[in-house]
């Protein structure tokens, strides 16, 4: 029996043992009961803590996709995640041994997900993603602009679930722009993004940045969370 800090963590760690797992095993995990996460901004705070903690400790972005897909794995099922269990996943994306990069991601003609449904659809985003950054670092380390949009090196004739801009590199910027793209939970006061002032034309809807109750994410919300994480500055 483990006891942990709270529902997150124990969470993290349920999902850190069955992602390993070969055969089945019965563990006991123990956390504070309750949820941890409630609002979009619960999430964007627990989320952009585990970026920041990750860029901190050397964990590259690639690293982090390659253990994300892997510990998402036993809840492909589900259709439906409480908030409390996304954190958990990237929680244990944090720390967790990443797969290898299997080779056939490289080279597979995935489907282009413009309207993400399903797990499958935030696979395949992930999985395009994480050929990206392979594609990347190919071509050698990324320049001081690369921030302000680049796209990704694709060899010719490739074909990819997500689009070929990216502004973020890190896993904290990658989860930060991806919560407050697709869930928003940012606030002014936490210095990472303020209002434009004036009128704005977004390219793509945008939620409000207030805090409301969220009950849970779909894949495809996630899926969007993943895009957003890529694209949205």
């Amino acid at each position: 029996m483990s006891v942990y800090g709270d529902r997150v963590e124990a969470l993290a760690r349920v999902l850190a043992l069955e992602s390993g797992l070969v055969h089945k095993q019965t563990y006991w995990v123990a956390g504070p009961p309750g949820s941890v996460c409630v609002t979009n901004r619960d999430l964007y705070l627990r989320l952009v803590g585990e970026g920041e903690r990750m860029n901190n400790n050397g964990r590259s972005l690639a690293e982090f996709l390659r253990a994300w897909w892997l510990v998402s794995r036993p809840l492909s099922g589900r259709g439906r995640l409480d908030l409390d269990t996304v954190a958990a996943m990237v929680t244990a994306a944090a720390t967790v041994q990443p797969p290898p990069l299997p080779a056939a991601w490289r080279s597979s003609r995935f489907r282009a997900v413009d309207e993400p449904a399903c797990y499958a659809d935030w696979e395949a985003v992930v999985q395009s993603q994480v050929a990206d950054l392979a594609d990347f670092a190919d071509q050698g380390p990324l320049d001081e602009y690369a921030a302000f949009g680049v796209d990704a090196p694709r060899p010719a004739g490739c074909v990819r679930a997500n689009g070929s801009r990216w502004y973020n590199f890190d896993p904290r910027g990658y989860l930060e722009c991806g919560m407050a793209g697709s869930l928003g939970g940012w606030d002014e006061g936490d210095g990472v993004r303020k209002p434009v002032p004036g009128p704005v034309v977004p390219l793509a809807p945008e939620p409000d940045p207030g805090e409301r109750i969220v009950d849970a994410l779909s894949w495809a919300v996630l899926a969007h969370l993943a895009i957003c994480g890529q694209e949205y500055e």
